[in-house]
């Protein structure tokens, strides 16, 4: 069942347009983690490096006003459920398809090595401080963000009909619905 939007759009999310992802998609999950886990995790990764993540910090949340100066038609942040949840909202908020290249997410090595480690879906990872984003052009929105010191990504781009494809190493596949958050198979009480 697709979701009603909720919220008041400054935007137009089209068939055509491209999709961004600005952030690091499943940081906020992992920062969380190296401290939950930090006996277990410790076994693998040196005093150093678990600091370094204990140190890392989220995109900071940035109005919606910011976004629409910057040339994005619309936005969804992404939080509980990771960014392929973020994902699966604003397309079913408009009823529109989607294909995006998974491997194009932007993601901090940190996050990969923590949830190999903890056999996780970073994916599906607590993303708080990372965006979504539609644009006419989105090579400009990536730039114009960059030049504001935020990292982002062209993933892939706004179709029409409602397929949701993910393009992956292995061909391609349909984006699944939403899943619990992947956070909560460490920190089961995370989100109460």
């Amino acid at each position: 069942m697709m979701r009603k939007i909720e919220r008041e759009n400054t935007g137009l999310l089209q068939a055509g347009q491209d999709l961004v992802v600005a952030g690091y998609a499943g940081l906020a999950g992992t920062i969380k983690l190296a401290e939950a886990a930090k006996e277990e995790l410790s076994r693998w990764f040196s005093d150093e490096y678990m600091e370094e993540i204990a140190d890392a910090a989220p995109l900071c949340p940035v109005s919606p006003e910011f976004w629409h100066s910057c040339g994005a038609a619309e936005w969804e942040p992404a939080g509980e459920g990771g960014i392929l949840t973020a994902i699966w909202n604003l397309t079913g908020a408009y009823e529109t398809g989607v294909e995006f290249y998974l491997r194009q997410i932007p993601m901090r090595q940190e996050t990969v090595e923590v949830c190999e480690r903890l056999e996780l879906n970073p994916y599906r990872l607590y993303s708080l401080g990372c965006v979504l984003l539609t644009a006419d052009n989105g090579g400009q929105l990536v730039r114009i963000l960059a030049e504001n010191h935020i990292p982002a990504q062209v993933i892939g781009r706004v179709n029409k009909g409602i397929a949701r494809e993910m393009i992956v190493q292995e061909g391609r596949g349909f984006l699944e619905r939403p899943q619990p958050d992947e956070i909560t198979k460490v920190i089961p009480d995370f989100f109460k």
